[in-house]
């Protein structure tokens, strides 16, 4: 466990999180995972049953890297001593060469960041020979294939350091352009990138995509790289502020969720490179609020180690890349260590975060996301209509996600359409003030339209089932019970009160139509006092109307044999 000191906090409403509480944090991961070093402290080897896929000499490199990483960003010369020992022996003789498309090409960006970073006190230092075979080492990745995602930027942020150094720097900066040219394809507006092909929206927005390119023009001095991707990032951190809940917690949503508060790094990014719009304050009470949660709830064992997990160890959050070190990507989090103390983000008092403020929802049109809150709970919402990948599904293809609840492999947030759970080709059908829609495919033939109207907690969630056949069972599913909180579903129209429902005989499309609510509240108001819901008489149009407030008309209208949905 972490115990961080308390003698220091400032007297806030929020986390009371101080710059103090950050390096204790660091100091303390560092110190706990220092007895699991080889003897020349070149591998890391982390305990734990899981061996990835790359193999146990893979996952040693990565306890060095990743940890190393964290290092850096504390800029402790002690720790960092350490690690020059490793630098000694591990290239060219301990660690696993770069290949196309290995995990050595991530590790050597973590590896080259970090020491682009502490250049005099580590780099610096080192003798000739050992800076020699460790840029011989590093060079690989300048040539190696990535895969096709945000894999193409770690061969950028090797080239960055080596360029810098001056080390075989034609081909540092050919591969820095060639990765930069290959995200740019994947660049959808509105500071969000999708990560390689398709819609793979999630935290690597931030943690990835964002990340290396503005470190590295920040780092090479480039004012107009500098200005493209800090201006990118300015703008996704309008949206990033929505997807934190009022206790810190992020959404749980996308892959490699075991790198926990990594995702308080483009917060910190944007405050380093003067390209945020939050102000100082809220910067650190999202950062401070995420790192929190996790400590205090108890993602750090008993050794002071991230075990592969979210506040514990889940198996359910383990990938084939998987190794025991992997989690220690959270050490991005770190990276507002490189502000100085008296920087104003250290300095100024904490303000509320957007979920703590007011009852919100915030649409985000690019990945086609509505983020709902509620200032009564701090519970955050995304109703997910337009981000897939079918690999890591049920992180990327269910309905709705929240900050309080995990995907359960029962399909929660799901419509099943003849026992078929299943949510291809989602295609986004627009998002705007209190709405969202979307369509997408069962199996083979069958359409979903669907749409939600929220208000406060509420959501008002209607399907259209086209192309089944006559007669076909039909469940929706909602919020997973779990996390301290409440959740109802209710049907409206279509459906049982066990939420079931048939297509029509006639095999024509059927519409149907419930109630969902997830809050932290002790006790709500019943939700049939709180929305009314009116299905018109060919079952086409939806009327949703709340007390004291606006009504909206929504239509189902269909276009080649596909159906939309949109307000009238």
């Amino acid at each position: 466990m972490i115990e961080l000191p308390a003698d220091d906090r400032e007297v806030s409403p929020y986390t009371g999180y101080t710059r103090a509480h950050w390096e204790a944090a660091a100091d303390r991961l560092l110190a706990a995972v220092e007895p699991y070093a080889t003897p020349d402290r070149a591998l890391y080897h982390l305990p734990g049953d899981q061996v990835s896929s790359s193999g146990r000499l893979s996952d040693g490199l990565e306890g060095y890297a990743r940890t190393l990483l964290l290092a850096a960003f504390r800029r402790d010369e002690t720790a960092l001593g350490r690690y020059a020992d490793g630098l000694a022996t591990g290239p060219g003789g301990v660690w696993p060469r770069i290949t196309d498309r290995s995990q050595p090409l991530v590790e050597a960006a973590s590896i080259a960041l970090a020491l682009r970073l502490t250049r005099p006190l580590l780099w610096d230092r080192l003798a000739g020979p050992v800076r020699r075979r460790t840029a011989d080492w590093l060079a690989d990745a300048l040539t190696a294939e990535p895969w096709p995602c945000n894999w193409e930027l770690f061969p950028v942020t090797v080239g960055g350091f080596l360029a810098e150094i001056g080390h075989r720097e034609e081909a540092a900066r050919a591969a820095i352009d060639r990765g930069l040219a290959r995200i740019e394809t994947w660049y959808a507006g509105d500071g969000w990138y999708t990560d390689g092909d398709g819609r793979k929206f999630d935290y690597y927005n931030g943690w990835a995509m964002h990340l290396y390119p503005v470190l590295h023009a920040w780092l090479a001095g480039d004012t107009g790289l500098l200005d493209r991707y800090g201006r990118r990032l300015s703008r996704h951190l309008t949206d990033y502020a929505h997807l934190f809940g009022g206790d810190g917690a992020p959404l749980r949503q996308g892959r490699s969720l075991t790198y926990r508060f990594a995702t308080t790094a483009p917060l910190w990014l944007g405050a380093l490179t003067g390209h945020t719009p939050l102000p100082p304050g809220q910067t650190r009470r999202l950062a401070s609020g995420a790192l929190r949660y996790f400590l205090d709830g108890g993602a750090v064992d008993e050794r002071g180690l991230l075990p592969l997990g979210w506040l514990a160890p889940d198996t359910s959050l383990v990938q084939g890349y998987s190794g025991p070190a992997s989690p220690y990507w959270a050490s991005k989090g770190f990276l507002g260590l490189l502000l100085p103390p008296g920087h104003e983000v250290w300095t100024a008092p904490e303000e509320a975060a957007p979920a703590e403020r007011a009852d919100a929802a915030h649409p985000v049109p690019v990945p086609n996301w509505l983020l709902q809150s509620t200032a009564s709970d701090g519970l955050v919402r995304l109703h997910n209509h337009g981000s897939e990948d079918v690999r890591y599904d049920p992180c990327y293809t269910r309905l709705a996600y929240s900050t309080a609840t995990a995907p359960e492999p029962s399909y929660d947030n799901s419509v099943i359409v003849g026992g078929d759970p299943s949510r291809t080709g989602i295609e986004p059908l627009g998002t705007g003030e209190g709405w969202i829609a979307s369509r997408h495919s069962v199996g083979a033939g069958t359409g979903v339209t669907s749409l939600v109207v929220v208000r406060g907690a509420v959501e008002v969630r209607a399907h259209l089932v086209a192309g089944a056949a006559p007669g076909t069972p039909v469940r929706v599913t909602g919020w997973p019970d779990q996390g301290g909180v409440s959740a109802e579903l209710a049907p409206v129209h279509g459906l049982s009160a066990e939420l079931t429902g048939t297509t029509g005989a006639d095999g024509g499309p059927a519409l149907f139509v419930a109630l969902a609510r997830l809050t932290g509240e002790a006790e709500p108001r019943p939700l049939s006092g709180l929305v009314t819901v009116v299905v018109g008489e060919d079952e086409r149009e939806v009327r949703v109307s709340w007390p004291g407030g606006p009504a909206m008309a929504f239509r189902f209208t269909a276009e080649d044999r596909k159906w939309s949905v949109a307000p009238r």
